[in-house]
Order: structure tokens, then sequence, then C-alpha cells
């Protein structure tokens, strides 16, 4: 069994929202369609940016927690540098919801 960790990112704003997850397909169509979480309801148009996979579950939710923070908003922000240059006109937010 995998434990993912995953970026969203909301295509109306470029806000992010990071999360964990036992089963990443199932958890994605939730986010999508209102039923992830509160706060992702508020908004539309999620789309799967990037997404780490692990064996282990405590090794993925200290991952979470990381990328949560300002060094992992700064590793997202660079190891996505590509992502970022050809789908947006400003650089990227990582405004985490």
């Amino acid at each position: 069994m995998f434990y993912y960790v995953y970026l969203l990112e909301c295509q109306n704003d470029k806000s992010w929202y990071i999360g964990y997850t036992k089963d990443l397909r199932t958890r994605i169509k939730d986010h999508q369609t209102g039923n992830g979480c509160r706060t992702t309801s508020l908004k539309k148009d999620w789309k799967l940016i990037y997404y780490e996979s692990y064996l282990n579950k405590a090794d993925a939710l200290g991952r979470e927690k990381f990328l949560k923070g300002g060094s992992g908003r700064k590793y997202l922000n660079k190891q996505l540098s590509h992502y970022f240059e050809k789908n947006t006109s400003n650089p990227p937010r990582g405004k985490l919801l």
C-alpha cells in the first residue's frame, strides 16, 4: 500500500492545496466534485500538479507537514519551475489554503 502527498492548484486563482491520502484517484475526484474538504469545496477547478508516494504513513505525513511550511513551498516552487513558466504568465503564488 502506498501513501500519497499531493499538491492541487486552483485554476482560477492559482492557490494551492497540499494533502495526504491512501487513495489518490478517489481523493482528487472528491476535491473536484466539492466533497474533498471544506477548504477545497469553496473553490472549483482543482488540478493535480504534483504528488509523491511513500510506503510508510509516518513518512508521508511528515512530508505533508514539510511541504506546507515555508521551506516546503520554496522546494515546490523550484521543483515545478518549468510547469509554472509554461502554465502561468505570473510567477507562482504558492498561497496555501
